[in-house]
């Protein structure tokens, strides 16, 4: 499948400082979003946006309600996070805020790759680059499919009216050493404070907790020694990586939340969603489904690609046709393995394949695209789009 791809010329960057989010411009960001934008067929861009609901919906129908044993295994969640999965599955305050999914564009329609649910990022990229490159490129009056701040300040509103007998004081926490989560946590954090929060970013690394006393909850220094209890908590930190790295303080916040002194987003239950493990599950719960790539947790015959449950930015892939042709790089080697069906990406005429993110916040609501001249990771380029 051949994709379309127009020119743009201006500066991206200036753009989006003129729009006043010098904030969401990162050192470099300029360099990885090209002067080209994807032109997307109106009807294309809707199918992406439904696919992203039904998706989500399939997900949840397939989820069984008591979540028992068996299928946390199958799905790969670390055992110290069923209780808390559990937990926020069965109490709706635990409110889903966002995912992206990424999706192929295929003759016959889009399909699932994987759904990116606990810590997706891209959001100031989809959100406001994007959206500024059209200003930049003069294009003031073209449609693009952009809407994630907009959702995102209404999926907040949402989790702070399911909560409304708690004090609207919102942390979002990431990795210090991580300017892009940084970016991505201050994009929230302005939804946030649109929706009514009081919202404050922190390191994950300066964090306090303390599970007992008068001091019991979450804790951050917010000023010359000025400390402030935090009960909503959004955390750009993945779910397993707290229950295989830090398994004290996930057990802290399993005992906080039970208690209702702090409400986590993404929920827990959301790991359920970012397990590769799920591709396998719906296409047994969905099989042939249009919007499905035939997933299994066995080696398929023909050519597929090698997943692990929990890996990320395109490491530790094997794509396989009757030999090994490609093995990507990284960390995730010794996890469980889930094998999809192999689907090519669309390419343009300079042999650059994309790859669709559409972000679901309560709904889909925006789409952007990454690109890569093989395996898409967290450096290949963003490219914006326009409906036309």
């Amino acid at each position: 499948m051949n994709i379309k791809v127009e020119t743009h010329k201006g500066d991206v960057d200036k753009a989006v400082r003129g729009l006043g989010w010098e904030w969401c411009v990162e050192d470099g960001c300029a360099n990885y979003v090209p002067g080209e934008a994807v032109v997307v067929a109106e009807d294309e861009a809707d199918y992406l946006l439904e696919a992203a609901n039904s998706l989500y919906n399939m997900m949840v129908e397939a989820v069984p309600d008591d979540l028992p044993d068996a299928f946390l295994k199958v799905l790969g969640i670390p055992e110290k996070l069923w209780r808390l999965v559990r937990q926020s599955w069965n109490d709706d305050r635990h409110w889903h805020l966002y995912g992206r999914f990424d999706l192929v564009q295929t003759p016959e329609g889009p399909k699932l790759l994987e759904f990116n649910a606990d810590t997706a990022t891209s959001i100031p990229e989809t959100a406001v680059v994007q959206w500024a490159s059209l200003a930049a490129a003069g294009k003031n009056d073209a449609k693009q499919y952009s809407g994630l701040y907009e959702a995102l300040v209404e999926q907040f509103k949402s989790w702070r009216m399911l909560n409304d007998d708690l004090p609207a004081a919102l942390l979002l926490t990431y990795l210090g050493e991580s300017a892009e989560d940084e970016t991505n946590c201050a994009v929230l954090a302005q939804a946030a404070t649109e929706a009514g929060f009081e919202a404050h970013l922190c390191p994950i690394e300066n964090v306090s907790v303390s599970t007992e006393g008068v001091d019991k909850g979450i804790w951050a220094q917010v000023g010359a020694e000025q400390w402030q209890q935090f009960q909503f908590l959004f955390k750009l930190l993945p779910w397993e990586q707290l229950a295989w790295e830090e398994p004290e303080l996930l057990e802290s916040l399993t005992q906080l939340s039970r208690t209702r002194s702090v409400v986590i987003a993404n929920p827990a239950y959301t790991l359920l969603f970012q397990s590769k493990g799920m591709l396998a599950w719906l296409w047994k719960a969905y099989p042939y489904h249009p919007l499905l790539l035939e997933a299994d947790l066995e080696p398929l015959s023909g050519k597929y690609i090698r997943k692990p449950y929990f890996g990320r930015e395109g490491q530790s892939l094997e794509v396989v046709d009757t030999r090994r042709i490609l093995k990507t790089n990284g960390e995730y080697d010794n996890q469980q393995q889930v094998y999809q069906r192999w689907c090519d990406l669309p390419q343009d005429a300079a042999g650059y394949q994309y790859q669709a993110g559409v972000f679901w916040a309560g709904e889909g609501c925006a789409i952007g695209y990454r690109r890569e001249k093989g395996i898409i990771t967290n450096l290949s380029q963003f490219v914006p789009h326009l409906v036309g």
